[in-house]
């Protein structure tokens, strides 16, 4: 965990989703390369093929801007997968049931997180699979707002899914924590918007948040 800015006058926190509210390498593999898969299928390449287009742009893309990271999402629009394209995929082929399981660490967690904060996720999934996904780990009817791929057609990093996180639950920018596992997609963005921002190297680290919030 590495900590970047928590707000004095917390007031809302946002969620990242993958590798955040779970901690499952093989479904953290699985929902990008099932994409890719996909996307080989169409092309009619092997899917190693597709693996290294996407592998060589993700590379050189970070070469020409400082290192930065690119989503998956932004990175096939370079291929012709419009981001309506990438939205249709992941609701027909992202299925976190059958890798994720109830997390009866977590649910405790959040409860004492919702008493006092406003929690919402931004992801960059659409709303169904993010749903799914919150639904198998066990904490859908804790975190009733989603901002998915689907809500604002915009990949993380983008202002508009944080900024509409911040109106959704009534606060100001200033007032909003970010807590996510890739410092470029969750993190660097909205530090700049005036946010809060804790790095997470997986769900561990959340487990840890209402003490060091306290």
């Amino acid at each position: 965990m590495k900590i970047y800015r928590i707000p004095e006058n917390l007031r809302t926190i946002i969620f990242d989703i993958d590798s955040t509210l779970y901690t499952n390498a093989a479904y953290a593999f699985e929902q990008v390369d099932v994409q890719v898969r996909h996307f080989a299928g169409l092309r009619g390449i092997p899917a190693a093929e597709a693996r290294r287009m996407v592998a060589d742009y993700r590379r050189k893309w970070a070469a020409e801007h400082n290192g930065q990271k690119i989503s998956l999402g932004n990175t096939l629009t370079a291929f012709g997968v419009t981001i309506e394209d990438s939205i249709e995929w992941r609701e027909n082929l992202l299925e976190p049931a059958q890798f994720l399981k109830r997390d009866e660490r977590l649910i405790p967690v959040l409860e004492t997180l919702r008493r006092k904060y406003a929690l919402i996720c931004v992801t960059n999934n659409p709303v169904l699979p993010a749903r799914k996904t919150l639904e198998a780990v066990g904490i859908a009817g804790i975190i009733p707002d989603i901002i998915g791929l689907d809500t604002c057609r915009k990949s993380k990093p983008a202002r508009e899914p944080f900024l509409l996180a911040a109106e959704k639950t009534g606060v100001g920018s200033e007032n909003c924590l970010s807590v996510g596992d890739r410092y470029d997609m969750d993190i660097s963005l909205p530090l700049e918007l005036g946010m809060g921002g804790i790095l997470v190297t997986g769900v561990e680290d959340v487990y840890e948040l209402p003490a060091l919030l306290r």
